[in-house]
């Protein structure tokens, strides 16, 4: 297959879409829509992509992003450690509390924030605290993606040496004061494997010989799933998990790629029903981040080359190996547009796209 020719990642787009109260959530076309506000889902994931770009050119300019972005999550957290998720223009949130999928997007965020060590300490020690304060709400997640989320974000936690210490000048600390200053590895591990147990049951419940999915459709965030049994079967070397992982995300990959070797995500304008055929249309970004992320889990921990393939080919769908045949990117302003429509591309650049492409493009150029 041809290779094709990348430009360089242009992360200023990303920059244009954040104020000082964080980024965006939708666009008209290449602006701000100031009248759609802000979330908290797209601001943690946000951080996660300033993070990321941080710690590749370690460019001084992205702390201040991830500060912003880190400062509006923990905005968002409530007393009970729920996070709430819309805000408007005016920084008012218009709801009580976030779904459970906000609250496991923040985990991740949070957690993969302390796995990179090129992140200031009062910074770390933020997203320590905000784990902590959610750790009662994380327990009673029952939504699968939720789940995975968190699961992704607290193996990142548990993966990073001293990740669970509160970076402070111990020598000035009594003995009694430092014991409090570590978030609770044991429960935080009981955790992980309690989730990764209640995936693989719904997994068992569906699974059937022509179909490897823990639902009886197929929506959106499906590569979180396995990605998040990879993650947990690295935190407690269940091979359970691990098999599990690979079926699902193997049978996802039969349902995803064309026999023309192009990555084709569940369209969003009506998914896929189990004994039905997959919608069409719309293909979101996202989907072709975190497809890409579960692959590149699965070739660090399976070791084919296949993955790593299909990992770069996810990348390649922003390129234009992709059912629309088109760049994802703005030449332009390296802006990412919406997804695939039925006519073409939905010209819109809202914040998610921009934040997967940079997340997908980092972590295959950079790895």
């Amino acid at each position: 297959m041809e290779k094709l020719r990348i430009k360089p990642l242009r992360s200023e787009y990303l920059r244009r879409l954040t104020d000082d109260t964080g980024i965006f959530q939708h666009t008209k076309f290449g602006i701000p829509d100031r009248s759609k506000g802000y979330t908290t889902d797209d601001n943690a994931r946000a951080l996660i992509a300033a993070v990321m770009l941080h710690g590749n050119c370690d460019d001084e300019a992205w702390i201040d992003l991830i500060s912003t972005y880190l400062s509006f999550v923990h905005h968002a957290q409530n007393e009970d450690g729920s996070f709430r998720n819309f805000m408007d223009y005016n920084r008012s949130f218009i709801e009580e509390i976030g779904s459970d999928d906000c609250l496991g997007r923040c985990i991740w965020a949070l957690g993969f924030a302390l796995s990179e060590p090129s992140i200031p300490d009062n910074l770390h020690n933020s997203c320590r605290y905000m784990i902590n304060q959610a750790l009662p709400r994380i327990a009673a997640l029952r939504s699968p993606r939720a789940m995975a989320y968190a699961i992704v974000g607290l193996s990142c936690l548990l993966e990073t040496k001293d990740s669970l210490t509160y970076a402070f000048p111990y020598p000035y600390v009594e003995k009694s004061e430092a014991a409090s200053m570590f978030l609770p590895n044991k429960a935080i591990r009981e955790l992980v494997e309690d989730m990764a147990d209640r995936l693989q049951a719904q997994y068992d419940h569906y699974d059937r010989s022509d179909w490897h999915w823990f639902e009886d459709s197929i929506t959106y965030g499906n590569a979180m799933l396995p990605w998040a049994l990879f993650k947990a079967s690295r935190i407690s070397g269940r091979t359970d998990l691990r098999h599990t992982a690979k079926s699902s995300l193997d049978f996802l990959a039969s349902l995803t790629f064309t026999t023309d070797g192009y990555f084709k995500p569940i369209g969003s304008n009506g998914w896929l029903v189990r004994g039905e055929d997959a919608a069409l249309h719309d293909e979101q970004p996202i989907e072709a981040c975190e497809m890409l992320l579960a692959f590149h889990e699965a070739y660090e921990i399976i070791g084919s080359s296949t993955y790593l393939n299909q990992a770069n080919l996810c990348l390649d769908w922003f390129h234009g190996r992709n059912s629309s045949k088109q760049s994802m990117i703005d030449p332009q302003t390296g802006g990412c547009y919406d997804g695939i429509h039925a006519s073409g591309l939905n010209l819109n650049q809202g914040s998610e796209n921009i934040i997967s492409y940079c997340i997908a493009h980092t972590v295959i150029h950079h790895a």
